[in-house]
């Protein structure tokens, strides 16, 4: 039946562990090398991501404050420039009304003067407008 030949047995052993040593050498050890790399690099992007997303917040902060400041320097830019316009409008405002205050009283003078002089006028008439006032009564 069967027989153990030792010989061959040392042989087959040899091969066995020769063929193990090769594959090790040839086909494993890279591979192992290879996956202990690639869990390097992942863990090295998962740290850059981490690092990344974080700086990413403080950046999406940081442009939030500075939107924030700029709509509230505006914000400010803006009443400053209301209030300049409406102290601008009351100066001109009260200009106005002063120069029309003005004109009102040298018209009032004027429209006074020309009273005085048709009183005067009528006054130096009012003879004259007596007779022919008594004239026209007595042909009545």
């Amino acid at each position: 039946m069967l027989e153990l030949i030792p010989s061959l047995m040392v042989i087959v052993l040899i091969v066995f562990l020769g063929l193990m040593f090769y594959l090790n050498k040839t086909l494993y050890q890279p591979l192992i090398n290879f996956m202990d790399q690639r869990d390097i690099t992942i863990a090295k992007d998962l740290e850059e991501v981490s690092k990344l997303s974080s700086d990413s917040a403080s950046l999406e902060a940081e442009a939030k404050k500075i939107l924030d400041d700029a709509k509230q320097e505006a914000l400010q830019i803006r009443q400053k420039a209301m209030q300049e316009a409406n102290t601008e409008a009351d100066k001109l405002i009260a200009a106005k009304k002063a120069e029309l205050e003005t004109k009102q009283e040298e018209f009032m003078e004027e429209l006074e003067k020309e009273k005085e002089e048709l009183k005067a006028g009528i006054l130096s008439q009012m003879p004259l407008i007596k007779e022919t006032l008594k004239a026209k009564f007595s042909k009545l």
